[in-house]
């Protein structure tokens, strides 16, 4: 199979349940390498927990989860409990930014971004010393590797834990709404740094309510809805003519942004 489309994410009949509220109600989806997928929704439809299982933060109760070569399946058929080790490294093939960037606060940025390849890779000091200014200078704050989390915007921050996920090399990169605590002139360069990883190709999920943003990054736009996909395909699809009616209604929320993209298509073709 070329690279291109190798499937680095394959999820099959997934559930999740908490309790007696299923959440997950056999969400199937594959991803290929270098696809951006963008998923949206309204609170509490699933969106965060399916990335949650992506990642193994939560267990699912039955199906399968394949990222990059490494496979788990999940439920009632599957007896063999997977071991805390392959648990790490399934977790450690998705890199995944949350909506608050959980930053070590008594660790200059450069230390954070340091942490995870010393520590959990035993990569030489040196080494991630080098490989972390590399992805700094990357994320734009170069410039920032002395300071602790405390004398950063919330923006720097964001973009400081992206640098910290990337270090690890992960297979993919989830991102679960991480501009949603921002500050609005501060969304911009955190979706700055996403933009150009997806231009470099890697392989991303990404949750969030930036709709314009969606359009104009992602291959594929899942919509969930009480935890299942209700509609998928490319944004030109999905946000400007949708066929569900809940996600129509859902769209009407985004301040006429439909009508935005279609007159501004129609500029292009002189329709």
């Amino acid at each position: 199979m070329p690279l291109k489309n190798k499937i680095m994410i394959k999820i099959a009949d997934l559930y999740k349940s908490f309790g007696s509220l299923e959440v997950l109600k056999g969400i199937s989806l594959e991803i290929s390498r270098g696809e951006v997928v963008v998923i949206i929704g309204p609170s509490g439809s699933g969106k965060s927990t399916l990335l949650r299982c992506i990642n193994l933060l939560e267990e699912p109760n039955s199906g399968q989860i394949q990222v990059g070569d490494k496979v788990i399946t999940f439920g009632v058929t599957h007896k063999r409990v997977p071991s805390d080790k392959e648990l790490a490294a399934f977790r450690a093939n998705a890199g995944m930014i949350f909506q608050q960037f959980n930053l070590f606060p008594h660790m200059t940025v450069l230390q954070n971004v340091m942490e995870g390849p010393v520590t959990v890779k035993r990569m030489p000091r040196a080494e991630a010393e080098t490989l972390a200014l590399e992805l700094l200078n990357k994320v734009g704050l170069a410039e920032k590797t002395n300071v602790y989390p405390y004398n950063l915007s919330g923006g720097q921050g964001q973009r400081v834990a992206i640098a910290r996920a990337l270090a690890m090399s992960p297979a993919v990169m989830l991102f679960d709404e991480v501009t949603s605590a921002l500050d609005p002139e501060l969304v911009g360069e955190v979706l700055g740094v996403m933009e150009n990883l997806a231009k470099e190709g890697m392989t991303m999920v990404v949750v969030t309510h930036e709709i314009a943003f969606a359009h104009e990054i992602a291959d594929q736009v899942l919509f969930i809805d009480d935890g299942v996909i209700m509609e998928k395909g490319p944004p030109s699809e999905v946000l400007e003519n949708p066929s569900n009616p809940r996600l129509s209604t859902f769209l009407t929320r985004f301040h006429g942004f439909i009508e935005q993209f279609q007159n501004a298509e129609s500029k292009k073709t002189g329709i």
